[in-house]
């Protein structure tokens, strides 16, 4: 999905090579990487790229900051980006302003909800919320008894117990009792949760991608240099046909994931096609996610599982950002029940129109 002549992509990716390159991070210990990288996007307006000018943000089209988030992906970034982002898109959604700092959504799970209490407080359990702890504002949906509102809240108004994921970065519990919004309108007609989930689980296909396509670099360049039995072990069949199907796997992600991207920058609303689109691409990207990692491990050997390795790296976040804005166990339910309830003529004119 990169683009080289889109110059909102170019400054992400130079941003990430110079700040965020996987090799130093491992090494730097102490987090203090951390600072600097977000100075520098915030700088370059990109975590507010999907806000539009009159919201306070880049007003960067929903194409460019989809590309970002594969670029995004391609580095392995830890870091609130895309949460805030998201975010920001949630927010304009109902014509609120964003703030300058990391934000993140919530929910962040299909189970969870949070309630508009008839006093305007909030209130509700958010699980599994990326990077919480790091966030200054959280982007909430909140249902209450006149529908679907989108609400701006202080983060620490709330209770956030913190967690990890499989990769060390920050999925937290967030806890609402009773919680003033700093600002809260209703959303647009026909938006709610599933929305939310569909636009985060585009962006986490579109991640994952990414780091498959690192994936497979890193593990075509191994191939090419590791000689074992007296010649590089790219030479041999049974690691070229491995490469091969991880190939296979990082191109059926970014095909899925790209598609989805295209067809929600291109539409009006989330209506039936675009959640055959972004369900499709959540469940197609997390099983290549896990049959890519499993390759890339095997190609590596044992050098790969190592903490100094950069391949960890790529594996583990691929492998998180399955579960984030709903699995692909999930959201295989959720579209076997939508393909029944259109019944089976409906089916074949939904998929041949995409």
């Amino acid at each position: 999905m990169a683009d080289d002549d889109n110059i909102i992509v170019a400054t992400a990716e130079r941003i990430f090579a110079d700040l965020a390159d996987a090799q130093t991070v491992i090494h730097n210990k102490d987090g203090s990487w951390k600072a600097p990288l977000w100075h520098a996007l915030s700088e370059a307006g990109l975590p507010l790229s999907w806000v539009p000018d009159d919201c306070d943000g880049s007003g960067a089209s929903l194409a460019d900051g989809f590309a970002v988030l594969n670029a995004a992906g391609r580095a392995a970034l830890a870091a609130p980006l895309a949460e805030t982002m998201l975010a920001g898109w949630l927010l304009a959604q109902a014509g609120l302003a964003s703030p300058p700092d990391a934000m993140t959504v919530a929910p962040a799970r299909p189970r969870d909800r949070i309630i508009l209490n008839d006093d305007g407080t909030l209130s509700g359990i958010a699980r599994g919320v990326p990077f919480a702890v790091d966030a200054k504002h959280i982007a909430a949906v909140a249902t209450g008894a006149h529908g679907v509102s989108v609400a701006l809240v202080d983060a620490s108004a709330c209770r956030i117990s913190a967690g990890l994921s499989i990769a060390d970065d920050p999925r937290d519990t967030v806890t609402l009792d009773r919680v003033r919004p700093l600002a809260i309108k209703p959303a647009p007609a026909g938006f709610d949760l599933t929305s939310l989930l569909l636009m985060g689980g585009v962006a986490r296909s579109l991640q994952i991608a990414g780091a498959l396509e690192t994936l497979l670099d890193i593990s075509v360049g191994y191939a090419n240099e590791r000689v074992a039995f007296e010649k590089k072990i790219g030479k041999f069949q049974a690691v070229q046909h491995n490469l091969a199907r991880l190939a296979g796997e990082a191109a059926a992600a970014l095909a899925a994931a790209s598609s989805a991207a295209d067809a929600i920058a291109n539409a009006a609303q989330f209506d039936d096609a675009i959640f055959l689109e972004a369900v499709s691409a959540k469940i197609r990207s997390s099983e290549a996610a896990e049959k890519a990692a499993a390759i890339a491990h095997q190609v590596h050997g044992a050098i790969g599982f190592t903490s100094e390795h950069v391949l960890h790296r790529f594996t583990l976040r691929a492998l998180a950002w399955r579960d984030d804005f709903g699995n692909e166990s999930h959201w295989a339910v959720e579209l076997g029940r939508q393909v029944a309830a259109r019944g089976a003529d409906e089916l074949w004119p939904l998929v041949a129109s995409r």
